[in-house]
């Protein structure tokens, strides 16, 4: 099951906002931790300049009257806020009434009004007559957190989205260049991908580009040799085949006969590996087509071993033709030449896709085989070379299968014998002709 997370994109996601919500919490803690302080210091600022203030016009001009709000009061006036006995004002309170006194000579007493009337602080100093009394600034006014807290999200959604922009931009060339590697990984057209992004995702766009070329035409030089060669061989294997048809020798005529078929056998094989179009025939019902290869493989062989059929996928499973009859033709010939009977054929579908599997009962590979199994002009057997056979069949099925998009798995069954298994995504191997024909055209525009 494919988690957002296992992705690129997922995790950058998740990065970002786990980075933005924590340095909006942050932000949001010292702007309000910031702003009891400063408002503590703007108060205690001002309250220090109204007592010096006062205390200078008290000295230059007592005869003028103070502004409203400042007075001085015498100190046996009973309007003198009693010193509390014990009682521990609150934490705001407490720091603004610590700075004032900093602020002030030693042995200043600061007093705060009583509750109830407007805020003021009553200050007496060593050399003052009397109290004097200041307005002072609410420190914790009336404010609006919504406000606070809206802009607050609006800023956090502006930075979320910009930064979600911001990751799908930078893995969008990354996630053009994977799509580009599954592809020349199954052996499909692999068209160039746009170098883009970061410097080091351009230069590594640049070299599996490069990378793709130079393999593409190391291929398409293979191919052409092949094929060339095939194609020259099968004029004279002709004139081979009519000159011993003329033979008076019956036994002789037979064995050039047999011989010729065997090499026509091969020049057909590498046609069909050299081959490196794509199949644009029309997809059919594998499970039709499997009854009418094996209905056709009994009626041309009727001594060839029995061919059984476990058919499970239904009519969505489609494939090409062609392409189709290429690698069952070629399952079956190799389990008739070197397995035993019977011949399973098998469709069926599970979690990893549509399932096409062919398997006999006879000895299969050795395990240290396996891995060269799939290998063209490998045979497993030396003594195989002198019936027809190129070691070229298991090649041609694999090649055939990754370029449907699927894949190819040869092991042994457990009961003995050997066992092709091809799977095929659901979305590609269900999908008809027209919109097999565009995919490349339209992957190559996604890219």
């Amino acid at each position: 099951m494919r988690r957002a997370i296992d992705t690129l994109f997922g995790r950058l996601v998740v990065i970002v906002i786990g980075m933005l919500v924590l340095s909006h919490v942050a932000w949001f803690a010292i702007i309000r931790f910031e702003r009891d302080n400063v408002q503590t210091r703007f108060a205690v600022e001002e309250a220090v300049f109204l007592v010096e203030a006062v205390r200078q016009h008290i000295a230059n001009t007592p005869d003028q009257p103070l502004p409203p709000r400042v007075h001085t009061v015498a100190l046996e006036s009973p309007d003198v806020p009693k010193q509390p006995a014990g009682d521990i004002p609150p934490p705001p309170l407490q720091r603004f009434i610590e700075d004032l006194k900093d602020r002030l000579p030693d042995g200043t007493d600061v007093r705060l009004s009583e509750p109830g009337g407007p805020p003021s602080v009553w200050v007496h100093g060593a050399k003052d007559a009397g109290w004097i009394v200041v307005p002072v600034q609410p420190l914790r006014p009336p404010r609006s957190r919504d406000r606070m807290v809206v802009w607050l999200v609006v800023i956090f959604s502006a930075a979320v989205f910009a930064a979600l922009v911001g990751a799908w931009q930078l893995q969008y060339p990354l996630r053009a260049l994977a799509q580009a590697v599954q592809r020349f990984g199954r052996g499909q057209p692999t068209p160039p991908v746009p170098e883009r992004g970061p410097r080091e995702l351009r230069q590594l766009t640049h070299g599996f580009n490069q990378m793709v070329r130079e393999v593409s035409q190391t291929e398409n030089d293979r191919a052409v040799m092949l094929a060339g060669v095939a194609h020259d061989l099968k004029t004279p294997l002709a004139r081979l085949r009519l000159r011993a048809e003329m033979m008076d020798n019956e036994k002789m005529r037979d064995g050039v006969v047999r011989d010729v078929n065997s090499m026509a056998h091969i020049v057909d094989q590498f046609l069909v590996f050299a081959h490196d179009r794509p199949d644009g025939s029309e997809p059919v019902p594998v499970d039709e087509q499997c009854e009418r290869i094996a209905r056709a493989y009994r009626a041309v062989s009727p001594g060839a071993q029995t061919v059984r059929l476990k058919l499970e996928a239904g009519p969505a499973f489609v494939l090409p033709a062609a392409t189709l009859d290429r690698l069952l033709s070629n399952l079956l010939d190799n389990a008739h030449a070197y397995g035993a009977p019977p011949v399973v054929i098998e469709t069926r579908r599970d979690a990893k896709g549509w399932v096409l599997s062919v398997s006999d009962h006879g000895k299969g590979i050795a395990p240290d085989d396996l891995i060269k199994a799939s290998r063209p002009f490998v045979r497993l057997d030396p003594a195989r070379g002198g019936s027809g056979h190129s070691g070229l069949g298991l090649a041609i099925v694999e090649r055939l299968a990754r370029r449907a998009g699927g894949e190819c798995e040869i092991g042994n069954r457990p009961e003995g014998g050997l066992q092709v298994t091809m799977t095929f995504p659901v979305e590609l191997a269900s999908r008809p002709l027209a919109e097999r024909r565009a995919g490349p055209q339209q992957e190559e525009r996604a890219l």
